[in-house]
Protein backbone atom coordinates (compact mmCIF):
# COMPACT_ATOMS: atom_id res chain seq x y z
CA UNK A 1 0.00 0.00 0.00
CA UNK A 2 3.28 2.25 -0.67
CA UNK A 3 1.74 3.92 -3.85
CA UNK A 4 -1.81 4.39 -1.54
CA UNK A 5 0.45 6.52 1.33
CA UNK A 6 2.45 8.62 -0.92
CA UNK A 7 -0.69 9.64 -3.22
CA UNK A 8 -2.80 10.10 -0.82
CA UNK A 9 -0.20 12.14 1.60
CA UNK A 10 0.75 14.42 -1.43
CA UNK A 11 -3.55 15.54 -1.10
CA UNK A 12 -3.62 15.37 2.85
CA UNK A 13 -0.12 17.12 3.68
CA UNK A 14 -1.91 20.37 3.59
CA UNK A 15 -4.49 19.26 6.05
CA UNK A 16 -3.29 21.72 9.41
CA UNK A 17 -0.83 22.84 11.36
CA UNK A 18 0.47 21.10 14.63
CA UNK A 19 -1.93 23.01 16.66
CA UNK A 20 -4.73 23.05 14.12
CA UNK A 21 -4.48 18.65 14.11
CA UNK A 22 -5.08 18.78 17.40
CA UNK A 23 -7.59 21.01 17.78
CA UNK A 24 -9.43 18.76 14.12
CA UNK A 25 -7.80 15.64 14.76
CA UNK A 26 -7.60 15.12 18.26
CA UNK A 27 -11.71 14.67 19.15
CA UNK A 28 -14.04 11.66 19.46
CA UNK A 29 -15.82 12.24 16.48
CA UNK A 30 -15.74 8.99 13.99
CA UNK A 31 -13.33 9.84 10.72
CA UNK A 32 -15.25 9.53 7.44
CA UNK A 33 -12.84 6.64 6.53
CA UNK A 34 -14.09 4.55 9.61
CA UNK A 35 -18.02 5.62 8.88
CA UNK A 36 -19.61 2.92 7.04
CA UNK A 37 -21.61 4.54 3.92
CA UNK A 38 -25.47 3.79 4.09
CA UNK A 39 -26.62 4.11 0.92
CA UNK A 40 -30.22 4.20 1.95
CA UNK A 41 -29.47 7.39 3.78
CA UNK A 42 -27.82 11.25 3.25
CA UNK A 43 -24.38 11.43 3.77
CA UNK A 44 -25.11 14.93 4.76
CA UNK A 45 -28.47 16.36 6.44
CA UNK A 46 -30.57 18.80 4.76
CA UNK A 47 -29.68 22.08 6.54
CA UNK A 48 -33.17 24.43 7.08
CA UNK A 49 -32.27 28.15 7.25
CA UNK A 50 -35.06 30.25 9.03
CA UNK A 51 -35.10 33.90 8.91
CA UNK A 52 -36.52 37.23 8.69
CA UNK A 53 -37.50 40.23 6.30
CA UNK A 54 -38.91 43.42 6.39
CA UNK A 55 -41.86 44.47 3.92
CA UNK A 56 -43.82 47.47 4.38
CA UNK A 57 -42.81 47.51 7.97
CA UNK A 58 -44.07 44.09 8.45
CA UNK A 59 -41.30 41.43 9.76
CA UNK A 60 -42.35 38.19 8.53
CA UNK A 61 -40.93 35.12 9.01
CA UNK A 62 -39.34 32.77 5.86
CA UNK A 63 -37.78 29.19 5.88
CA UNK A 64 -34.86 28.23 3.30
CA UNK A 65 -34.37 25.29 2.07
CA UNK A 66 -31.59 22.96 0.80
CA UNK A 67 -31.43 23.22 -3.01
CA UNK A 68 -33.70 20.22 -4.43
CA UNK A 69 -31.82 18.32 -8.02
CA UNK A 70 -33.89 16.63 -10.23
CA UNK A 71 -32.31 14.82 -13.30
CA UNK A 72 -33.82 12.81 -15.90
CA UNK A 73 -34.16 8.77 -14.64
CA UNK A 74 -30.43 6.97 -15.23
CA UNK A 75 -30.89 3.71 -17.56
CA UNK A 76 -28.43 1.11 -17.66
CA UNK A 77 -27.53 -1.16 -20.22
CA UNK A 78 -26.54 -3.99 -17.83
CA UNK A 79 -26.28 -4.86 -14.69
CA UNK A 80 -22.46 -4.21 -14.55
CA UNK A 81 -23.15 -0.75 -15.94
CA UNK A 82 -25.32 -0.47 -12.64
CA UNK A 83 -22.92 -1.64 -10.25
CA UNK A 84 -20.33 0.40 -11.75
CA UNK A 85 -23.02 3.58 -10.92
CA UNK A 86 -23.25 2.41 -7.41
CA UNK A 87 -20.08 1.91 -6.63
CA UNK A 88 -19.30 5.05 -8.07
CA UNK A 89 -22.11 6.23 -5.20
CA UNK A 90 -20.27 4.64 -2.51
CA UNK A 91 -17.14 6.37 -3.52
CA UNK A 92 -18.76 9.87 -3.56
CA UNK A 93 -20.23 9.33 0.34
CA UNK A 94 -17.27 7.91 1.44
CA UNK A 95 -14.81 10.52 0.54
CA UNK A 96 -16.59 13.63 -0.34
CA UNK A 97 -16.66 15.16 3.79
CA UNK A 98 -12.68 14.46 3.73
CA UNK A 99 -12.15 16.56 0.77
CA UNK A 100 -14.59 19.36 2.32
CA UNK A 101 -12.54 18.87 5.22
CA UNK A 102 -9.20 19.45 3.21
CA UNK A 103 -10.33 22.94 2.23
CA UNK A 104 -11.91 23.79 5.56
CA UNK A 105 -8.44 23.41 7.34
CA UNK A 106 -6.39 24.64 4.29
CA UNK A 107 -7.80 27.92 4.70
CA UNK A 108 -7.44 27.78 8.62
CA UNK A 109 -3.36 27.02 8.34
CA UNK A 110 -3.01 29.36 5.32
CA UNK A 111 -4.35 31.99 7.84
CA UNK A 112 -2.36 30.83 10.49
CA UNK A 113 1.32 30.69 8.31
CA UNK A 114 0.13 34.33 7.29
CA UNK A 115 0.56 35.69 10.94
CA UNK A 116 4.19 33.97 10.98
CA UNK A 117 6.57 37.00 10.78
CA UNK A 118 9.74 35.48 8.36
CA UNK A 119 9.81 33.37 5.16
CA UNK A 120 12.33 31.36 7.48
CA UNK A 121 9.50 30.88 10.10
CA UNK A 122 6.97 29.36 7.80
CA UNK A 123 9.26 27.16 5.74
CA UNK A 124 10.09 25.62 9.38
CA UNK A 125 6.60 25.54 10.45
CA UNK A 126 5.63 23.54 7.20
CA UNK A 127 8.02 21.36 7.61
CA UNK A 128 6.86 20.02 10.89
CA UNK A 129 3.31 20.12 9.01
CA UNK A 130 4.42 17.84 6.94
CA UNK A 131 6.03 15.26 9.52
CA UNK A 132 3.13 15.68 11.44
CA UNK A 133 0.70 14.81 8.82
CA UNK A 134 2.33 11.41 7.52
CA UNK A 135 1.88 10.69 11.67
CA UNK A 136 -1.46 11.66 11.62
CA UNK A 137 -3.25 10.77 8.40
CA UNK A 138 -1.27 7.84 6.66
CA UNK A 139 -2.95 5.29 9.09
CA UNK A 140 -6.69 7.52 8.34
CA UNK A 141 -5.72 6.92 4.37
CA UNK A 142 -4.72 3.59 4.39
CA UNK A 143 -8.53 2.99 4.72
CA UNK A 144 -9.15 3.98 1.61
CA UNK A 145 -8.64 2.24 -1.73
CA UNK A 146 -6.93 3.50 -4.89
CA UNK A 147 -9.75 3.99 -6.71
CA UNK A 148 -11.20 6.19 -3.70
CA UNK A 149 -7.80 8.25 -3.13
CA UNK A 150 -7.73 9.16 -7.10
CA UNK A 151 -11.78 10.23 -6.64
CA UNK A 152 -10.49 12.18 -3.62
CA UNK A 153 -7.42 14.08 -5.52
CA UNK A 154 -10.23 15.67 -7.97
CA UNK A 155 -12.91 16.39 -5.75
CA UNK A 156 -9.93 18.08 -3.89
CA UNK A 157 -9.36 20.38 -6.63
CA UNK A 158 -13.66 20.40 -6.55
CA UNK A 159 -13.44 21.81 -3.42
CA UNK A 160 -10.11 23.50 -2.85
CA UNK A 161 -10.61 25.05 -6.93
CA UNK A 162 -6.65 24.38 -7.10
CA UNK A 163 -5.24 20.78 -8.18
CA UNK A 164 -3.27 18.93 -5.23
CA UNK A 165 -0.20 19.46 -7.20
CA UNK A 166 -0.71 22.73 -6.86
CA UNK A 167 -1.82 22.90 -3.39
CA UNK A 168 1.61 20.91 -2.73
CA UNK A 169 3.35 23.46 -4.38
CA UNK A 170 1.68 26.61 -2.94
CA UNK A 171 2.72 25.45 1.09
CA UNK A 172 5.90 22.78 0.47
CA UNK A 173 7.70 24.34 -2.67
CA UNK A 174 7.98 22.93 -6.30
CA UNK A 175 10.61 20.10 -5.16
CA UNK A 176 8.34 18.62 -2.86
CA UNK A 177 6.03 18.90 -4.93
CA UNK A 178 7.56 17.75 -7.85
CA UNK A 179 8.39 14.62 -5.82
CA UNK A 180 5.17 13.68 -5.15
CA UNK A 181 4.03 14.28 -9.08
CA UNK A 182 6.80 11.84 -9.82
CA UNK A 183 5.74 9.29 -7.34
CA UNK A 184 1.86 9.10 -8.19
CA UNK A 185 2.83 9.45 -12.52
CA UNK A 186 4.85 6.13 -11.90
CA UNK A 187 1.45 4.18 -10.61
CA UNK A 188 -0.43 5.60 -13.27
CA UNK A 189 -1.97 8.73 -11.25
CA UNK A 190 -1.46 12.19 -11.45
CA UNK A 191 -1.57 14.94 -9.05
CA UNK A 192 -2.35 17.54 -11.41
CA UNK A 193 -5.95 16.05 -12.46
CA UNK A 194 -8.16 18.65 -12.35
CA UNK A 195 -12.37 18.35 -11.91
CA UNK A 196 -14.34 18.70 -15.12
CA UNK A 197 -17.73 18.95 -14.00
CA UNK A 198 -19.38 19.81 -17.38
CA UNK A 199 -16.63 16.60 -18.82
CA UNK A 200 -15.31 13.77 -18.13
CA UNK A 201 -16.58 14.33 -14.64
CA UNK A 202 -20.34 15.17 -15.03
CA UNK A 203 -21.99 12.17 -14.26
CA UNK A 204 -19.68 12.00 -10.91
CA UNK A 205 -20.58 15.82 -10.24
CA UNK A 206 -24.82 15.09 -10.39
CA UNK A 207 -23.73 12.54 -7.37
CA UNK A 208 -22.42 14.90 -5.40
CA UNK A 209 -24.76 17.66 -5.71
CA UNK A 210 -27.50 15.41 -4.54
CA UNK A 211 -24.87 14.07 -1.48
CA UNK A 212 -24.47 17.69 -0.89
CA UNK A 213 -28.05 18.36 -0.86
CA UNK A 214 -29.14 15.45 1.21
CA UNK A 215 -30.61 13.55 -1.52
CA UNK A 216 -28.20 10.49 -1.42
Amino acid sequence: MLIMRYLLLASMCLLASLSACAQVAGGTDVKPEDKPVDMNSPTFVPTVKVGKIDIDGDSVQYVELNKVYVYPALTFKNKRKRNAYNRMVRNVKKVLPIAKEVNRIIIETYEFVETLPTKEAKEAHMKRVEEDIKKEYTPRMKKLTFTQGKLLIKLVHRECNSSSYELVNAFLGPIRAGFYQAFAWTFGASLRKKYEPDGDDKLVERVVLQVEAGQL
